[in-house]
């Protein structure tokens, strides 16, 4: 018969069962086990692999910081024509954008009623001038009779007076015939120097009053860049800025510039203010109307020009990785941007020559870590 165990062969209790010596050596060897991973794990993650980084070499450089705006080519002078007298046009004789000479004629009114006015002027001038040589055989025969003892002294006088009124007609009736001549050729309207017409106000057939804007015209001659520029920096510019003027069409007609004219008020709606430059010399492929790029150099600083990928931040502020020669360890070192231009970061302070800055992979470092240079930006 089989032996059935007692409950006495059993352990009584887990206490005495973790008293056996194999249990207790089991238990032994799976914590040095455990043990020896955790250390592994805590090595593997004390010893980080270098970062392959891109680095550069601090040097000072001149920055001349630029500004350009658009704008566009303009007359420097511009005369608004009118006819001195009113009436109705009867030919316009140019279109707008056309070049016209000194004197041309740009257009007439029709002249029937400065035609009239100058007949009756000639009219009451022959009448007058009959009247006057009436008067004159009056007191050439009276001034004989005094002579003679024939006349009296009252007559003579009488006679004296009413050629010197009809010497006044006839002064007053050719200074009506002049006014009426120039009223006349006051019906046609000539340009009163050289120019392109850039705008008219009539056709023909329209009725005008005497000083109406008929034509605007557009002086040859030097020309202007015109730019609205804002009024922060009309006042960070220093006067009398040399300002290089371009073709936005053709970046090879260029042109030198200086500010003439600055606008005394702002655009209320733009917040700008306009800025002539004047133009000596102004290029043939300069037209008016053409857009134009003016660029204004600044006076020449020492910064550091440093790729746009160095930047970093700490602490909210821009700051670069300074390396550690040495130890090939990293820091961040803030600094003070003086401008942002394409592609680069003008550095203005917290860098010194020499300094090795890190240029790309940046975004993969943290405080105290070594990196291995992949390269050098120049």
């Amino acid at each position: 018969m089989s032996r059935i165990a007692t409950p006495s062969a059993l352990p009584s209790s887990p206490l005495r069962a973790l008293s056996c010596p194999s249990t207790v050596l089991l238990l032994a060897c799976a914590a040095a086990t455990l043990s020896v991973a955790g250390c592994q794990k805590q090595q593997a993650a004390d010893k980080k692999l270098p970062v392959l980084v891109t680095t550069q070499t601090v040097a000072l450089a001149d920055y001349a910081p630029r500004t350009s705006l658009t704008g566009v080519i303009a007359a420097r002078t511009l005369n608004n024509l009118s006819f001195r007298v009113g009436g109705r046009v009867a030919e316009r004789l140019v279109e707008v954008g056309q070049h016209v000479d000194q004197g041309a004629l740009l257009a007439r009114i029709d002249p029937q009623e400065q035609e009239s006015d100058l007949r009756s002027a000639q009219a009451d001038l022959d009448a007058a001038q009959a009247q006057l040589t009436q008067a004159t055989a009056t007191y050439q025969r009276q001034k004989t009779l005094l002579s003679q003892g024939f006349t009296t002294r009252r007559d003579f006088d009488s006679a004296d007076q009413t050629m010197k009124v009809a010497q006044g007609s006839v002064e007053a009736a050719q200074s009506a015939l002049a006014n009426a001549k120039e009223n006349l050729s006051y019906t046609e309207l000539k340009a009163g120097a050289a120019g392109v017409i850039t705008a008219r106000q009539v056709e023909a057939g329209q009725v005008v009053q005497a000083a109406q804007t008929v034509f605007t015209i557009a002086e040859d001659g030097d020309r202007d860049a015109v730019f609205n520029v804002h009024e922060t920096l009309v006042a960070q510019t220093p006067s009398a800025p040399a300002v290089t003027i371009t073709l936005l069409s053709d970046p090879q007609v260029k042109a030198a510039g200086k500010v003439r004219e600055i606008s005394p008020a702002v655009d209320t709606a733009s917040g700008s203010i306009r800025v002539k430059v004047g133009i000596p010399d102004t290029p043939a492929g300069m037209p008016l109307g053409a857009a134009v790029i003016g660029t204004v150099s600044a006076k020449a600083v020492k910064a550091v020009l440093l790729p746009w990928q160095a930047l970093t931040s700490t602490a909210g502020k821009p700051a670069v990785w300074i390396v550690d020669p040495s130890t090939k360890a990293v820091t961040t070192a803030p600094i003070e941007v003086l401008a942002f231009e394409s592609g680069v970061v003008v550095v203005d302070k917290g860098l010194e020559a020499g300094q090795n800055v890190v240029t790309a992979g940046g975004q993969l470092l943290s405080p105290g870590q070594t990196i291995e240079v992949a390269g050098a930006g120049q």
